[in-house]
């Protein structure tokens, strides 16, 4: 997002401002309605600006706290924050959900989403009606279609069925079915493919550069058809994205995600983070993930980022990267309690913080803010520069892969996998076929994408081809691997000491039921039991 970019407030309730052009008469002076608002480009941008801000509502970590909670109930990641034991966090983390336990996050995160589609449907129904040039009607329509389109995808990874509003809705019109996931991702498409033809291949001046791009769309197609194993489309737009020129692999995957690389050549939407001290419009994860009691020598003070311990990498996860050699991806993923952190080695040689505190010994390094960027913090909460990448080339590769391999073309899906590995320098696979290749094509995912907010979804839609069931149900119950890890093999010096919370994380897990979340009880209720909970809840 332009880290200039001005955000508004106007008409934050679609249903307030409905309701109210059916109860006043008499034409309100001074004041900004649908009707005389989009009257000016600036307008337009303006609250399309809007659009951008309450998709990840950056300004609000409680806001953005539903992406955390769905890595914690991963083989990725801990819970962690031990003084939280009791919290509804856990519950998603440990499979203890219910409709009446879900956390308030989980909650506003289904509603935000809704509250961001709305504003969408004001967008595509009123700038398409205003009088301003027609590119600049097309590009914010478009962007407008995009965001929509996101979240949905969202929405239907969490939920499933969800109810689908494609149009302005008044007051008279709230009791509304969900509909099928696949009307869901059909809509999906006809958004992105629609956005893709109105937006550019790229901006290249400062005002405009973080903007929804036609890569986007295409990435964002990519990753649809993956979800909907629709495998030849697939392939086709996740290699449109890669052979188009526009985006490049960084050479050091570390810098991927970091403060000094705003919009970096891998980057193909991302949301900015800005330091400014007037506003908060900066990265919170790097706290609310950072370890708790941070130890620093007295002439560091100042560089102290004192963290939450919320979501904390798991050592299974570790191990997966030590099982395959990756060091520099582990490192550029993980620090670890007393080792140098990796990029940043010469001002923080051994990163120390109280292991009485903590569930991992371990912190992301992804949301690691450098030595030097710190001391230069007044405030170390929400004006942290680090940005947020939702879709990025790696990523495209491993889903090119992925159909790849189900399209059977084998020797395709291991290119692009030693592709990645090349970055990283490990050696390229070689003689892989049948399961053992689609194995080794997850795992890559796994280790290239690990922390970002992907793990859940693909546990969910993965069918492991020997058992014919979701990965997550292999993963997660009282026979899943990570549970008899942590509760059989696991001998974590820092994992194994911490009660506060449970070792046998995902035990609870049903089949059949937690594979989705509970439905907000709260939205059910407000469509008077028209909207039906998601099976087993």
């Amino acid at each position: 997002m332009n880290k200039k970019f001005l955000y508004i407030t106007i008409m934050t309730s679609l249903l307030i401002v409905t309701s109210c052009q059916k109860f006043i008469e008499i034409p309100q002076r001074g004041q900004q309605n649908l009707d005389n608002y989009f009257s000016t480009k600036a307008e337009c941008e303006t609250f399309t600006n809007g659009i951008y801000k309450t998709f990840t509502h950056w300004d609000e970590w409680w806001q953005q706290y539903q992406r955390l909670t769905n890595e914690m109930s991963t083989d990725d990641a801990w819970m962690g924050n031990l003084n939280q034991s009791s919290s509804n966090s856990y519950a998603c983390a440990h499979y203890l959900i219910t409709p009446s336990n879900a956390p308030g996050e989980l909650n506003t995160f289904y509603s935000q989403k809704y509250l961001n589609i709305g504003q969408c449907n004001i967008a595509i129904e009123r700038i398409g009606q205003s009088t301003i040039d027609n590119a600049s009607k097309k590009q914010y329509i478009g962007e407008a279609k995009f965001f929509r389109a996101f979240d949905y995808w969202e929405l239907v990874q969490n939920w499933g069925d969800v109810v689908l509003i494609t149009k302005m809705q008044g007051t008279g019109n709230l009791n509304l079915a969900k509909s099928p996931k696949a009307d869901v991702y059909k809509q999906i498409i006809t958004d992105l493919k629609e956005a893709a033809d109105s937006l550019p291949n790229t901006y290249t001046d400062t005002k405009n550069l973080g903007r929804v791009t036609k890569g986007a769309c295409y990435a964002l197609l990519a990753r649809t058809y993956l979800f909907m194993k629709d495998y030849q489309n697939a392939y086709n737009y996740a290699n449109m994205v890669i052979t188009s020129g526009k985006y490049s692999l960084e050479p050091k995957f570390v810098n991927i995600w970091s403060v000094y690389n705003h919009n970096g050549v891998e980057s193909i939407f991302e949301i900015s983070a800005n330091p400014d001290q007037a506003f908060s419009i900066g990265n919170r994860f790097s706290i609310i993930m950072n370890a708790r009691g941070e130890i620093w020598p007295d002439t560091q003070s100042t560089a102290v980022m004192d963290g939450w311990g919320w979501c904390v990498p798991s050592s299974h996860l570790e191990q997966a990267f030590l099982s395959e050699n990756d060091s520099i991806r582990r490192k550029s993923t993980i620090i670890t309690l007393g080792e140098a952190v990796y990029g940043d080695a010469i001002d923080n040689p051994k990163y120390m913080f109280d292991k009485t505190l903590n569930k991992s010994d371990r912190i992301w390094r992804k949301f690691y803010v450098p030595i030097a960027v710190r001391k230069t913090l007044i405030q170390k909460d929400s004006h942290i520069p680090l940005p947020m990448v939702l879709l990025r080339l790696g990523e495209m590769y491993l889903t090119r892969a992925e159909a790849a391999y189900f399209l059977t073309n084998p020797t395709q899906a291991l290119s692009d996998i030693n592709t990645l590995r090349a970055r990283v320098k490990l050696n390229g696979k070689t003689g892989l076929a049948g399961n053992d290749l689609l194995y080794a094509v997850w795992k890559e995912r796994r280790l290239e994408m690990a922390s970002e907010g992907i793990r859940l979804y693909d546990l969910r839609r993965e069918i492991d081809p020997v058992a014919n069931k979701p990965m997550i149900d292999m993963a997660m119950g009282a026979n899943g691997y990570f549970v008899k890890y942590n509760t059989q093999q696991s001998t974590d010096p820092y994992e194994t000491i911490h009660p506060e919370e449970r070792q046998d994380k995902g035990i609870l897990f049903i089949a059949g039921r937690h594979e989705l979340w509970p439905i907000p009880q709260s939205e059910i209720d407000r469509s008077n039991g028209v909207i039906k909970q998601n099976p087993g809840y």
